[in-house]
């Protein structure tokens, strides 16, 4: 029997911002241009595949809260960053799967009906151009949840489930990295995606090493890597820090 999963559990993390409570709403399209090359005597159209393309579009409900809907999708509109966009699906639990994406936003609207809640609504197009995507062309793909988004204490960080991708891949990968919540006081944080060919990790070697994470600090990066991922992943953090607690989102996708 299929497994379904109600919308309801999705959530959405835009660059260093947890934005579920502002989105009811999150679209993903990926797209493939095809060029017709039939001929005379052809019984049947044939094609020939052209350009990928993604895109995504998020809309929810406007507030003028600090770090809220309308100040961040005014703030990224027309910047020289692309926007780093996870869209997790029945968000929670490790190995569930999510969208990752950097793409630029092109287009944000806001309706003021009279009789209902102002709304807000942005589009997203991904690109070969938005940074150093390796295979990830279109800048929009799908890829598998590392980490549950819960809170962390700082002496309870350590090595997170692995995720079995049923086999090895030669082509390399992207994981992308939310930190909207963190007050660890007294040193960096290190978060990494580690990979093996053994589901215990005995021989777990580092695959993508993010930025050390300041002192409460939030943040948002994608890395991508090249060459062979290995069958099982994961995601780990350590600290050097004294206090406090950490809240990550952890994706990762395959190319």
């Amino acid at each position: 029997m299929p497994t379904f999963v109600h919308g309801k559990g999705t959530a959405v993390y835009l660059d260093e911002f947890i934005m579920s409570d502002y989105f009811n709403s999150a679209d993903v399209a990926l797209t493939n241009d095809t060029a017709e090359v039939t001929a005379y005597g052809a019984t049947s159209k044939s094609y020939l595949l052209g350009l990928a393309d993604g895109t995504l579009s998020l809309s929810g409900m406007w507030t003028a809260d600090t770090d809220g809907s309308d100040e961040e999708l005014q703030a990224i509109l027309g910047s020289a960053s692309a926007a780093n966009i996870t869209v997790a699906y029945a968000a929670g639990t490790i190995g569930n799967r999510a969208t990752i994406a950097r793409c630029d936003e092109v287009n944000y609207s806001i309706s003021n009906p009279v009789a209902d809640v102002s709304t807000v609504s942005a589009d997203f197009q991904g690109t070969a151009n938005s940074g150093a995507l390796g295979s990830m062309t279109y800048g929009v793909t799908g890829g598998v949840q590392l980490s549950t988004g819960s809170s962390i204490d700082y002496n309870a960080l350590g090595a997170l489930s692995g995720v079995d991708g049923a086999a090895s891949s030669s082509a390399g990968g992207a994981a992308l990295l939310h930190v909207p919540v963190n007050s660890i006081s007294g040193g960096t944080t290190t978060i990494k995606v580690q990979h093996d060919s053994a589901s215990n990790f005995a021989s777990a070697a580092d695959l993508i090493s993010f930025t050390a994470v300041g002192a409460s600090a939030k943040t948002s990066e994608m890395v991508v890597c090249s060459g062979t991922v290995n069958r099982y992943v994961r995601a780990t953090a350590s600290t050097a820090g004294s206090s406090g607690s950490i809240t990550f989102m952890v994706t990762f996708a395959r190319f």
